[in-house]
C-alpha cells in the first residue's frame, strides 16, 4: 500500500479527549471507522455507544455517511502532509429504547366520559 494512500485520523469525544491518531487507507469506510471507536472507546466514560449505529462522525462540519470512504470525506484544503485529521464524534442513543422505557414506567390511565341528554 503506497504511504501517500494513508491517512492519520484522531477522533475527538465529547469532553475533549481524543482516541487515536490511526493510520487509515483511503479506501476504508466510515463505518470502519465507528466500529474501531466503539471497540476503542475508553473506559469510564459517562456516555458510552453500545452499538455502532448511536455513533455519528464529524468531519469539516458534515455527519459523514456510513457507506464512503474515507478518501471522499477528506476536504481538499485538509491535506496537509504529515497532518492528522480530526473527526469529532457524537453518540447519540437510539429512540426506540428511550420510547419503550418511558412507556413502561408511565402506564396509560383509561378515562371515559359519557353524557345522557
Amino acid at each position: 500500500m503506497p504511504e501517500e494512500d494513508l491517512v492519520d485520523i484522531k477522533f475527538r469525544l465529547y469532553d475533549g479527549s481524543d482516541i487515536g491518531p490511526f493510520r487509515y487507507s483511503s479506501a476504508s469506510t466510515i463505518d470502519m471507522l465507528k466500529q474501531r471507536i466503539v471497540s476503542d472507546w475508553p473506559k469510564g466514560k459517562t456516555v458510552v455507544p453500545k452499538a455502532v449505529n448511536e455513533v455519528k462522525l464529524i468531519s469539516s462540519g458534515k455527519i459523514l455517511e456510513n457507506n464512503k470512504t474515507v478518501g471522499q470525506c477528506k476536504a481538499p484544503f485538509g491535506d496537509i502532509p504529515g497532518g492528522v485529521i480530526i473527526m469529532h464524534v457524537v453518540v447519540q442513543p437510539t429512540l426506540a429504547k428511550t420510547k419503550t422505557e418511558k412507556k413502561i414506567d408511565e402506564p396509560r390511565k383509561i378515562v371515559c366520559s359519557c353524557s345522557i341528554l
